[in-house]
Formats: structure tokens, C-alpha cells, sequence
């Protein structure tokens, strides 16, 4: 089960380095309970060395919040794979709604930046998700099969561990409101069947699927639950070591 704290632009150096220091030795605390959980943390892009640093010593992957689609050029601000991967990178983030929303990413540019992180060896995590208005409208299926079909076409699959998708709903980031449990199990039922027609069951199987949109510790046991909920893309409890590895604590006890 794979808990990833997405810190979006939070934090300075002090304090990135500092969450990243308590998220380390809570886990060390922790011992062998955490042992079946997997972590990663994707912190701002100028913190990424000094975070990686901060957790050397620790079973956390540093992962990056973007990434560009071409290995270098005249893109003023932009960041490529190759620029992750120097840093220690092992996860980037692609699609999330917050870019699809303000900076009008479309399926097509996040396909060509999944591409760019599989080319590169790194693990990209699709987000995909409706808006509370594509719900009520009952198109809330056919809007996230449609993000996957864009944002996945050509993408090799060899493994599992070659794609992370993380179901965000759109109405429930940043919030506090939250999909039910049942809400989030259906539409990962959705997603897993989608990968299994795409990639087969062998590997969609497997494929770890997680949850995104004000998960907390006090509702990450009833998500983590879920057959098909194979961990969370954690926001604003994210930012915070305790309520970062509170749900973990959860995590590892779903998994028993």
C-alpha cells in the first residue's frame, strides 16, 4: 500500500527539510509496523535535493509534482525527467487537477509527459478525476475512462510497478469533504477494469490505484479498506508528519 504526500507549493527549505526529518524518524519510531507500507513524499521542485538528503536514511521516495515533456530546451521554468532523476527521483506526479485546472493541461500533454517519465525510468502518477458538475450529471465514469484513455496512450506497462493512478475526484481536493468509501471503491472498480482491458489482469492487478481528495486519519481506514483503494495521494494532511503517518498507522493496520 502506497501513501504519497503531495506538498504543492508549501513549505520553505527550513521547513520542507524539517517535515521531512519528522516523517523519517516517525517512521523509524514506528518499526516493523510500517513495514508493509510504502511512502513517498513529491515536495517542491527547489526543495527536492535537500528533502532527498533529509531522508536517505529512510524508506521514503522522493517524487516531483510535474514534469516537462522534452529532455531539455528553451522552456523557462519547466523541469525535465532527467532533471529529476539527477536528484534521486522516483515518482513524478502528471495530470493533477490543479494543472488540467489553472495552467489548461489537456489528456494529450499528459500523455506526452507520462511517455517522458516512463522513457526516463520513472514511475509517473496519473491523476485523473470529475468535477462535482460532471457527477451530477452522471458522467462522472465516462469523463475518468476518457482521462485514462488520453493520458495512458502508448504508455508501456511492463510491471505493476511501471504506473500509479490516483482517482482525485475534483469536488473533494482541498475541500474537506470527501468520497465515501463506496464512492471511491466503484470508481476504482471503474479504473481497474479500464487497466485490465488495457494492459490485461496480470499487470492491472497490480497496479497500485490510489485515493486523492481530503483523505485524513480519521477517514483513511474506511478508504484504505476498500478492495481496490491501494493507498492515497495525501494533500494538506500531508504537510504535517503526524497526520502524514497517522494514516499510514492506518494503512498498516487495514493490512494487518
Amino acid at each position: 500500500m502506497l501513501i504519497a504526500g503531495n506538498w504543492k507549493m508549501n513549505t520553505d527549505l527550513s521547513d520542507g527539510r524539517t517535515l521531512a526529518e519528522n516523517i523519517a524518524s516517525g517512521i523509524a519510531e514506528a518499526g516493523s509496523r510500517f513495514d508493509s507500507v510504502e511512502f513517498a513524499v513529491c515536495p517542491p521542485f527547489v526543495h527536492l535535493q535537500a528533502v532527498g538528503t533529509a531522508l536517505s536514511d529512510a524508506p521514503v521516495s522522493l517524487g516531483a509534482q510535474d514534469v516537462h515533456r522534452e529532455d531539455e530546451g528553451a522552456y523557462t521554468s519547466d523541469v525535465s525527467a532527467p532533471m529529476l532523476t539527477s536528484v534521486g527521483c522516483t515518482y513524478v506526479i502528471v495530470g493533477h487537477s490543479e494543472r488540467r485546472q489553472y495552467y489548461d493541461e489537456t489528456d494529450g500533454e499528459v500523455n506526452q509527459k507520462a511517455r517522458q517519465a516512463r522513457e526516463h525510468g520513472l514511475v509517473p502518477i496519473v491523476c485523473v478525476g470529475e468535477t462535482l458538475d460532471q457527477r451530477k450529471g452522471g458522467d462522472a465514469e465516462a469523463v475518468v475512462t476518457a482521462q485514462l484513455d488520453g493520458a495512458l496512450d502508448g504508455v508501456a506497462v511492463n510491471t505493476a510497478d511501471d504506473l500509479v493512478v490516483a482517482y482525485e475526484p475534483v469536488w473533494a481536493i482541498g475541500t474537506g469533504e470527501s468520497a465515501s468509501p463506496t464512492q471511491a471503491q466503484d470508481m476504482h472498480a471503474v479504473i481497474r477494469t479500464h487497466l485490465r482491458d488495457r494492459y490485461g489482469s496480470e499487470g492491472a492487478d497490480d497496479i497500485p490505484l490510489l485515493y486523492g481528495g481530503s483523505m485524513k486519519p480519521h477517514n483513511a481506514a474506511d478508504l484504505l479498506s476498500k478492495p481496490d483503494v491501494d493507498g492515497g495521494l495525501i494533500g494538506s494532511a500531508s504537510l504535517e508528519a503526524e497526520s502524514f503517518l497517522g494514516i499510514a498507522e492506518r494503512a498498516a493496520t487495514v493490512l494487518g
